[in-house]
């Protein structure tokens, strides 16, 4: 499983912002926005943290969605344990249906664990892996086919239910960041990780914010 480490983060992370500030960034987890309703533990700041391999790779992938007339944005980066264990938390409070219709409304929240929507341990947390979006220039997000989070097959990339406009844009955001050697979760239509990872066998649990990853 690895190490899980506290405190300090791994020198080897950086703040997206600082390699490319072009990418959108939507921190869900740090509001309310998001399937637990809450801001969720260990994030401090709406930042987008990498280790620095995989953020460097998805300012080149940046470059090529541009070219299309699109924009990458991100939803999440790094990821705390404490958030994970949050997230682990929530899934068993089965009294805490809040967020139901928007996020898993044709699933029920006791088999979110069991059917794989939530685990007790996240490649988040190894620092390589995004969960990225495309949209236009203006910061309005393309369909995709479903929202972010949303547990359902219907988020599996390549679910057949999937067409149009909405599978278009899910093939070249897979296109591009491939091209850049990230890999796609085929159960997560925006859920992917750079290979080869700088941290595959560790486990991070410092707070997201700037000042966590320095200079």
């Amino acid at each position: 499983m690895g190490a899980l480490l506290s405190g300090a983060p791994a020198p080897g992370f950086t703040a997206l912002a600082r390699v490319d500030p072009t990418i959108g960034q939507d921190m869900r987890y740090a509001t309310a926005h998001n399937f637990t309703g809450a801001v969720v533990d260990g994030y401090e700041e709406p930042v987008c943290l990498l280790a620095r391999p995989a953020a460097e790779a998805l300012g080149r992938a940046q470059r090529e969605v541009l070219r299309h007339g699109y924009s990458l944005l991100v939803y999440d980066c790094y990821r705390p344990q404490r958030a994970v264990d949050r997230f682990v938390r929530w899934a068993g409070d089965g009294a805490d249906q809040r967020t139901k219709a928007e996020f898993y409304p044709a699933v029920e929240k006791d088999r979110l664990i069991p059917e794989g929507y939530i685990a007790e341990k996240s490649g988040h947390s190894r620092g390589s892996t995004v969960d990225v979006t495309l949209t236009d220039l203006r910061r309005e997000p393309l369909d995709m086919g479903t929202p972010f989070d949303f547990f359902d097959p219907l988020a599996h990339t390549d679910d057949p239910r999937v067409t149009g406009r909405a599978r278009d844009h899910r093939e070249l955001l897979r296109g591009a960041l491939a091209a850049q050697g990230f890999v796609n979760l085929p159960e997560e239509w925006w859920h992917f990780t750079y290979r080869p990872e700088a941290f595959p066998d560790t486990y991070f649990d410092f707070p997201v914010s700037v000042a966590a990853v320095g200079p």
